[in-house]
C-alpha cells in the first residue's frame, strides 16, 4: 500500500500497472493474480479476467461472489465511506485538496460516464489490492479492507478534473429501497436518506 505525503488523511492502494479489485473478504484466498504470463495478458488467470475488463469498472466472479474491478488507469486509490466513493488519484498537488475536490464534485453533481454504470452485489466487507497479487499472499500493507453494507449497488464512474485536481470518481449507491408496502424502488438519491433500507 502506497501513501503520498508525510501527513496522510486516508490510505491509497497502488499496483504496478494493472486493475485494481475489491474482493469480498472471505473469498480472498480464491483469487489467484497472476498464474500464468504467457500468451495475452488476458489469459494471465485471474489477472487476466481484471484486465478484461473494459473501462473504469466491471465486475467479475470470485468463488461465489462478484468482485469489483477498478480498471483503466493503474491511479492510486482510496475509499471515502461517507460517500461511499472510490477516490482514484490522476493529479494532484496534496491530499488534501484532492478529497476536498472530490466532495465538492460529486456536491455538484457528476456528469458519470453513460457506459460505467453496473449493478454489484454485495454480501459482506471488501479487501482492495492489485489485482496481480493473489489474495492468500497479501501482506497487511497491500491492501485496503472496506465495511460496506450487504445489498446490491449501483456503480457509476466518471474522469473530472479542477484547475488543480485531475481524478477518477467511482461511486456506489443503494440499488433498491423499500418502501412501507413492501415494493421496491428503483434510483435512490447519491446519499441515502434515513428511509433507505440498506
Amino acid at each position: 500500500m502506497h501513501r503520498k505525503g508525510s501527513s496522510v488523511l486516508h490510505t491509497w492502494v497502488s499496483t504496478a500497472g494493472g486493475p485494481l479489485i475489491a474482493v469480498p473478504q472471505s473469498e480472498l484466498n480464491t483469487w489467484a493474480g497472476v498464474d500464468d504470463n504467457d500468451g495475452p495478458v488476458e489469459t494471465w488467470g485471474d489477472y487476466g479476467r481484471a484486465c478484461a475488463v473494459e473501462g473504469y469498472i466491471g465486475t467479475v466472479t470470485v468463488g461465489a461472489q462478484q468482485a469489483l474491478v477498478l480498471g483503466d488507469e493503474p491511479a492510486m486509490t482510496t475509499y471515502l465511506p461517507t460517500e461511499r466513493l472510490f477516490l482514484r488519484w490522476a493529479a494532484a498537488y496534496s491530499e488534501a485538496e484532492l478529497v476536498t475536490a472530490a466532495k465538492r464534485a460529486l456536491a455538484a453533481g457528476p456528469e458519470w460516464d453513460d457506459d460505467e454504470d453496473l449493478n454489484w452485489e454485495v454480501r459482506e466487507s471488501v479487501v482492495l489490492f492489485d489485482s496481480a497479487i493473489p489474495g492468500a499472499e497479501l501482506e497487511p500493507d497491500d491492501r485496503l479492507i472496506i465495511d460496506l453494507e450487504s445489498g446490491q449497488y449501483r456503480v457509476r464512474a466518471t474522469y473530472t478534473k479542477d484547475e488543480d485536481n485531475w481524478m477518477i470518481l467511482v461511486q456506489l449507491q443503494p440499488a433498491t429501497r423499500r418502501s412501507n408496502s413492501g415494493m421496491i424502488a428503483e434510483g435512490v438519491p447519491t446519499i441515502a436518506s434515513p428511509s433507505v433500507a440498506e
